[in-house]
Order: structure tokens, then sequence, then C-alpha cells
């Protein structure tokens, strides 16, 4: 059965490991994996699972890096990329060339193939479509978090993220174009506010909204589904990050504390 599932998301940061040490003393994981293919692209990285999801975030170890030239253009730390699994990458090939838009980068070693999509046709942000052999199961092999994430996985604090914020001053029609590639209708949030539109994946959505911080085209909060709201807080406000009932702010981007009947 044909799947399009959202497996991770990556931030850039200026220095990787206080940000890793942010996310997880906040919300109570841990790295699973630090990928030394990375450094072909000047970057170093750790990456954390939330469940079955995970967080990635790389930052520069040299000058004149992709990473490097975003987040100045960002300001900062920021949200940088959306990465989607799927069960076949080969099928996308033709329709993302129909829908006009570049291929970054094709991806593959040992039981891993993957494309990762140029951000200036997307809307800021980079996306990446990935398959790992075997991998069917959101519990089973991911190529990208090693050999063994799973025994890396607590869920005391945080259950999984289950959306992803991508804003821009021309929001509805970064909807329409990320619905139109990944062949998504684009719905109405259901936000009280009546703000935004989202691109349902077959695990988590993906939430279009204006420029709400002035920083321009970007992947700019998370939506994470918690199990221990005050302990996340409370860590949040003991290391100094920006904290309100429902949100804390770590490398840049907004984390909404999303609870389980929100879902409902």
């Amino acid at each position: 059965m044909s799947y399009l599932r959202f497996r991770q998301l990556c931030l850039a940061a200026r220095q990787l490991e206080p940000v890793v040490e942010d996310l997880a003393e906040v919300f109570g994981i841990q790295v699973c994996h630090r990928d030394p293919a990375v450094q072909a692209f000047g970057l170093h990285n750790a990456l954390l699972p939330v469940g079955n999801t995970f967080i990635e975030v790389v930052a520069p170890v040299r000058e004149d890096t992709t990473a490097g030239r975003f987040l100045q253009r960002r300001g900062g730390d920021s949200g940088y990329m959306v990465i989607l699994d799927t069960d076949d990458v080969d099928r996308w090939g033709p329709h993302v060339d129909a829908q006009g838009v570049r291929v970054a980068a094709f991806l593959g070693h040992g039981d891993y193939r993957g494309m990762q999509l140029h951000p200036k046709d997307l809307g800021g942000t980079l996306l990446e479509i990935n398959h790992t052999r075997y991998g069917e199961s959101l519990d089973g092999p991911y190529n990208p978090a090693g050999p063994d994430w799973q025994s890396f996985v607590n869920t005391d604090r945080v259950e999984r993220i289950v959306g992803v914020e991508l804003q821009g001053g021309e929001s509805e029609a970064m909807a329409r174009r990320w619905g139109s590639l990944l062949r998504r209708p684009v719905e109405n949030s259901g936000e009280s506010s009546g703000e935004g539109q989202q691109v349902t994946l077959d695990n988590a959505y993906l939430h279009f909204v204006g420029d709400r911080d002035g920083r321009g085209e970007g992947l700019s909060g998370v939506d994470i589904l918690v199990n221990d709201l005050e302990a996340i807080k409370e860590r949040a406000l003991e290391r100094g990050l920006p904290v309100d009932q429902s949100q804390v702010s770590i490398g840049g981007v907004r984390f909404h504390l999303v609870h389980s009947e929100a879902l409902n």
C-alpha cells in the first residue's frame, strides 16, 4: 500500500550542542545517532527520536556551506527541512519534474534512497522524500536514525510530532504548491483563529500560515504531542527558554505543545 508519512524535521543551528542539549533536557529525549556522512556537506549533526518521529539538528563545521548561508539569511537558528518517507521514491521523480520542482540532491547508501527538493521552488524550506528498505512499519528500520534508534525512545514527556508549521507572506499559494506536489488536498486548518491552510499526510499535517515573526518564508513551528506538559515547561524555564502556556521556543522554532484530546 502506498504511503507518504512525516518522519523527521531538521533544524539548522550556528552551534550544534546547545540546541541538542535544550531539546534533550526539555523534552526528555536523547541522541540516537550522529551521521558522519553529513560531513560531505560541511556539517555535523545529531538525531533525536520523538516516539517514531525525529528531530535532527545540523550545524556548519566550515565556511561557505548551504546551511551556513541559510542561517545568515534567516538571521540565526531556524527550522531547515521537512523529511517525509514513502514506499517508492522512484515514482515521485517524474511527478516532481512535471511540477517544475528542482532536485537539489539525490541521496543513496545501503538500504536508503531519497531526494531533496529545492527550497526556492517550495517556499523557503528544503523537502526530502526518502525510503528505507524494510521500513514499512514506523517502528521499523529508518536509515537516517542509525541501526538501533528504537532503544533510545523515551515518551515520558513527548509522544510524537504531529504537525509542522510553514510560514510565508503568500501562505495560501505555498499551501497550494505543496498540496499539488504531494498529491494531497489543501484544507482549512480548523484553527479557532481561522488562519491557515493544511495539507494532511498519513500520520501528521503541514500547516501553512502568514509570516508570524518577520523572518520570512520557512519552517517556523512544530506541533508536538505531549504527555507531561508541566515537566516540559519547568525544564524550559530552568534553561531560560521562551515559554508560555502551550509553547516553548528552541533552536529558533516554536514548539506548540499539543494534548492528545486536541487531536480528537
